[in-house]
């Protein structure tokens, strides 16, 4: 009898040892950042699709989603581009080609339509439903801010 449960002990030891062998083996689950998103004011969300090998993200919908002083819908209007002025602020591109660069990390460039200017930044997952979002003006001054996924 106590060789049975010597034998059922060293099998069910072999079993523990070889499952977590074969779990560091596996790399970790790195969360998608597709999707759409909150940004940190939760007054708008981005969605972030595939674009090619980056990720990319379009303002598709705002708290507010007209002018108070017009009654129309908001319009790019801070932005550099005296020709993109006049479109909607709805559809414009916020994450821009963004390039995986480091686990659950991409790398690319962020426009801000508040200021109409475009940053250098990243997109990092922080879990499954947290993402930091931030852009840099030379990579020195540096802002964040965290988006939570939209259900």
């Amino acid at each position: 009898m106590k060789t049975y449960r010597r034998a059922t002990a060293a099998c069910w030891l072999a079993t523990i040892v070889f499952f977590g062998w074969a779990s560091l083996a596996v790399p970790a689950f790195a969360a998608s950042p597709l999707g759409t998103w909150y940004t940190a004011e939760r007054d708008s969300q981005v969605r972030i699709a595939n674009c090619g090998e980056a990720i990319c993200g379009t303002l598709v919908w705002l708290k507010e989603p007209n002018d108070p002083a017009t009654g129309r819908p908001k319009l790019d209007q801070h932005n550099a581009d005296a020709a993109k002025q006049s479109r909607p602020l709805l559809g414009v591109p916020i994450v821009l080609g963004m390039q995986p660069s480091g686990p659950n990390v991409w790398s690319g460039n962020v426009y801000n339509a508040s200021d109409g200017k475009t940053y250098t930044g990243s997109f990092t997952m922080t879990g499954d439903n947290t993402a930091d979002l931030k852009g840099c003006v030379m990579a020195i001054l540096c802002k964040s801010q965290t988006w939570t996924r939209a259900k």
